[in-house]
């Protein structure tokens, strides 16, 4: 069975206040005593009001759940001791007036000099998923044929609508935050290995990255791991969310493979296009249409099911199809956590959201 991992970001929210705090040092190690820093299950993130987890390599979606799951509640007994919380969200509702502070990593201490601005302003959290693939090559293969899905995940993961108190219109700011870096967006279509180093070295050795883990690309070629990395997706209130999540994208990753190993050809989309699909998909979420890779704009609920159609071989093969749908069907009736946001939103105003997102962060 094709390994998966996934890595989330959150925020430490003042429980009273709302806003965020920068306790991400202490947090971390008070978190477990410190064994889960030192196995790196918890790391540091650019900003100290932020921390990351990483799941163990896994081999089914059970094990993803359970260990999300004693990540946050770790992590949540940690920031309790420090008068924080931890808050699943993509942005946070507040922010301060003043930047929060960037944590005391040399590389975060250069980004900060190369982009001050938009570094302040990168209080967003992602939840990453790797899918181990057989080589770099055929991991190559593979990008080019998921990225005609990538907006549908940003629009069924959208969890990011508001910022500085009031709502952006965005159902994921957090991808309109993140399209700003160099080399950031839908990841472009490569001819082979040699043509994605080639490109990758090129933006190296013109100093315009400092490293690979610059490539913000919606999705990439993991640096330190065999796998996939689907980076498109905002982090989620409730864990299964996630868990659901990652069963798509390793769905995604299992059938482009095997698409690829008999030669079938690939549905393919032009790079602008499937740039401003991105856009609309933050836009909208779930809440209007997507586009399709043919250009079409077709209902939200269609266009998931669409991909359930595509990935179903996949998940029968994984024994996670009951799991995934069930989970699909259910976030489509009760709204993506950028829906949930905007309903806490009209019902209790900013109170309320803080309440939701630190109430739904711990929940199964």
């Amino acid at each position: 069975m094709t390994t998966i991992g996934v890595e989330e970001e959150y925020l430490l929210l003042d429980p009273v206040t709302g806003l965020p705090v920068p306790l991400g040092d202490k947090v971390r190690a008070a978190a477990g005593l410190g064994h889960l820093v030192a196995d790196r299950e918890v790391q540091c993130e650019l900003l100290q009001a932020q921390v990351e987890v990483a799941t163990p390599v896994c081999g089914t979606l059970e094990e993803v759940g359970g260990h999300l799951l004693r990540l946050r509640h770790a992590l949540g007994a940690a920031a309790e001791e420090h008068g924080c919380r931890i808050a699943a969200c993509a942005t946070p509702p507040l922010r301060h007036g003043h930047p929060v502070a960037v944590t005391d990593r040399a590389r975060y201490r250069a980004m900060l000099t190369q982009a001050p601005q938009l570094v302040a302003e990168q209080l967003v959290n992602g939840m990453h998923v790797h899918v181990g693939v057989p080589s770099r090559e055929t991991g190559v293969q593979a990008l080019n044929r998921i990225r005609v899905w990538l907006p549908a995940l940003t629009a069924l993961s959208a969890n990011s609508p508001l910022w500085d108190g009031h709502d952006t219109g965005f159902a994921s700011w957090r991808t309109v935050i993140f399209s700003r870096w160099p080399v950031s967006g839908m990841p472009p279509h490569f001819a082979d290995i040699a043509d994605h180093d080639r490109r990758v070295q090129q933006l190296l050795d013109s100093g315009l990255i400092s490293d690979t883990g610059q490539l913000y690309w919606q999705a990439r070629l993991s640096a330190r791991y065999p796998t996939i990395e689907v980076r498109c997706l905002d982090v989620q209130l409730r864990a299964d969310d996630a868990v659901m999540l990652t069963g798509l994208v390793r769905a995604l990753v299992e059938t482009a493979l095997a698409e690829a190993a008999v030669g079938a050809p690939a549905l393919d989309c032009d790079q602008e296009l499937l740039q401003a699909s991105m856009w609309h998909a933050a836009r909208h979420g779930l809440s209007s249409t997507l586009v399709d890779p043919g250009g079409r704009q077709r209902r939200a609920g269609e266009m998931l099911y669409e991909l359930l159609r595509h990935v179903a071989s996949a998940l029968d093969a994984s024994g996670d199809n009951r799991q995934v749908t069930a989970l699909v069907h259910r976030l489509l009736q009760s709204g993506t956590g950028a829906d949930r946001q905007r309903a806490a939103l009209a019902e209790g105003g900013l109170p309320a959201v803080t309440d939701l997102i630190l109430a739904q962060s711990t929940m199964p």
